[in-house]
């Protein structure tokens, strides 16, 4: 016989575990796009249920002896959203805000981004709240072999691929790398991508996002028939994607006429020596100071007059107070989620901004990722000029799939490109049906 108080009970539980994701404002966020796409598309409510929710939420703790002798325990997160069209894939990031419902937002991003971009992916995300800034190596490396060792049962080439994200880089994947192949009794090179090229890693993935969000741009500056030459650029953020983007768009002739980092914004209409830019924060670990700019508010910066402006650090910092004051020609997204749902609508109703959407401007990463992976699998090496050349032919492809079905159906691009995956991800779960 049923038990009808363990069925309540069970509800109960999914209801709460639906609220507290919803409660983080970055998964709200993608699960409003999410409705608003699942609306279009006129999905069924078992298709919708199925495609919104992710399919695993893995939370573990991760005690690390400190260098002082000391422990410090660490909660790491890892949510895969669904595995429908093949393995999980997606960053590993360090970050004193990392929880649940972040990792859980980015991974249903993640899926979105896999769909369009037509990789054999599912979206993946993880991520461990702490600041990396305060340990030193050597903590950075237990703390990455023990996550990793938690993570065994959940992860695997064609489970569960990690990348690098923010506060990690190509040493924590070697880390991976070297934990899961001893572990496996044999070197693993899938596991990972954005490793070192001494352990297989792809040339060309460091700078793939970066150069993404720069290609793009300048393929929106076509559409637009505006020159690309001289052209102005803002871009916020001038971590790997920030500072590959200005440097992409520098190399193009693009001018970048501001950049700004954790610590504060430079500006110079002239244009900024992004080359020597890159050297000076190198060494002092900022863009403050850089003798060839001045300071400017990083608030003001993102209003100020441009043809492409290009937010490459956190997502919502467009949002409905600044929406109306934007004056770039264009939006390049190469953060994930940089556009809250309210600034979408000032922005749509305004009309006269080009959206490059963050499922399609940064996919440059993920692509690059999914191009190491099949080298991996085939034990086989592609140059730079070949990976840029596969990078960019998708790239130009996905682009023209997003603006044609955007002046289709009269929608914006953003909508234009979630309803292109969203709809890719639910056909196969449709296809593939429900076990038992």
């Amino acid at each position: 016989m049923q038990n009808p108080h363990g069925v309540r009970e069970f509800l109960r539980l999914n209801d709460i575990m639906r609220d507290e994701l919803l409660k983080n404002p970055v998964f709200a966020m993608a699960a409003e796009q999410f409705d608003k796409v699942a609306d279009f598309l006129d999905l069924s409510d078992e298709l919708r249920e199925r495609c919104k929710w992710p399919k695993r939420l893995i939370t573990v703790t991760v005690p690390v002896r400190r260098d002082d002798g000391s422990t410090e325990l660490y909660f790491g997160h890892r949510v895969q959203h669904h595995l429908t069209r093949g393995p999980v894939k997606g960053g590993l990031r360090y970050h004193p805000a990392v929880d649940l419902g972040e990792v859980a937002a980015l991974a249903m991003w993640m899926n979105w981004k896999c769909a369009l971009m037509d990789l054999p992916y599912g979206g993946g995300k993880g991520g461990i709240c702490c600041d990396p800034r305060n340990m030193s190596i050597a903590e950075l490396e237990r703390m990455t072999r023990r996550f990793t060792m938690e993570m065994i049962p959940f992860i695997g080439p064609e489970t569960d691929v990690m990348a690098p994200d923010m506060g990690t880089n190509e040493q924590t994947m070697a880390w991976i790398t070297d934990t899961y192949s001893t572990h496996a009794g044999h070197l693993e090179p899938a596991i990972v991508t954005g490793k070192p090229l001494t352990l297989q890693g792809s040339a060309g993935r460091t700078q793939a996002t970066g150069h993404g969000v720069a290609f793009l741009a300048s393929s929106a500056l076509n559409k637009l028939d505006l020159p690309v030459r001289g052209s102005t650029a803002i871009v916020q953020g001038f971590g790997n994607v920030g500072s590959h983007a200005a440097q992409t768009m520098a190399s193009y002739g693009m001018k970048v006429i501001g950049i700004s980092d954790v610590n504060g914004a430079i500006w110079n209409p002239e244009g900024i020596d992004v080359k020597a830019l890159k050297a000076y924060e190198i060494e002092h670990r900022t863009v403050v100071g850089f003798p060839g700019a001045e300071p400017v508010d990083p608030a003001k910066m993102l209003t100020e007059p441009c043809d492409v402006l290009a937010p490459c650090a956190l997502d919502r910092v467009i949002h409905g107070d600044n929406a109306g004051q934007l004056q770039c020609k264009i939006l390049a997204e190469g953060a994930n989620g940089p556009t809250t749902p309210e600034a979408d609508r000032i922005i749509d109703a305004r009309g006269d901004i080009f959206v490059i959407p963050d499922i399609l401007c940064n996919a440059g990463g993920v692509t690059v990722s999914y191009f190491e992976w099949v080298q991996n699998l085939q034990r086989f090496q592609w140059t730079e000029r070949e990976v840029i050349t596969k990078l960019e032919t998708r790239l130009h492809a996905s682009f023209e799939k997003v603006v044609g079905f955007a002046q289709r159906n009269n929608i914006s691009q953003r909508t234009a490109a979630q309803a292109i995956a969203i709809k890719t991800a639910a056909d196969a779960k449709a296809a593939r049906g429900m076990f038992p």
